[in-house]
């Protein structure tokens, strides 16, 4: 295995606020949970609120998700910008709930895809608290591969950007 010189690496409050601000700005991200056997990704509109320690979703009053994390509340949420080389990951506490206020604060027009209006009452509100998270923060595709290129000639491993973690 290649060595790797890493650079030095951010103070965790840089790291935090990235992964926020990599969460909103992807928005979609792959929410997986446990069954009590194996896991389950599902893609869903994540909004993310910083200043509120949450990320919140707006799912349908049915489905698998929902009985899921009654028994195992644990998530994970993966982002990925693959064209610029960007990845996030989040994990914490979710729970669903019918907070009708929050719901309404948070429907756009995009939502009107799955629902007529936010005053339907198959909509619930799931809450994730988020305790982990994650980061791989590449310069961008066009360094990464010059990065990569170098690597092939030089014999060492490249230093693709920041991956670190930290409690959130």
């Amino acid at each position: 295995m290649k060595e790797r010189q890493d650079d030095n690496p951010k103070p965790p409050e840089d790291v935090r606020d990235r992964i926020w601000e990599l969460a909103e700005k992807i928005d979609i991200c792959m929410f997986t949970t446990w069954d009590g056997s194996a896991q389950q990704s599902r893609p869903l509109s994540a909004r993310v609120r910083q200043g509120e320690h949450a990320i919140y979703f707006l799912v349908d009053e049915s489905g698998e998700k929902n009985a899921q994390l009654e028994r195992f509340p644990v998530v994970s949420c993966a982002w990925a910008d693959n064209g610029a080389y960007k990845y996030v990951l989040i994990s914490g506490q979710a729970r669903l709930s019918n907070d009708r206020a929050k719901i309404a604060e948070l429907w756009t027009k995009a939502d009107e895809a799955w629902w007529e209006d936010a005053d339907d009452p198959t909509i619930r509100l799931l809450t994730l608290i988020p305790e982990r998270g994650e980061l791989w923060d590449s310069p961008g595709k066009a360094v990464a591969l010059v990065k990569m290129a170098a690597a092939v000639v030089t014999g060492a491993a490249p230093q693709m950007g920041d991956n670190a973690k930290v409690d959130l």
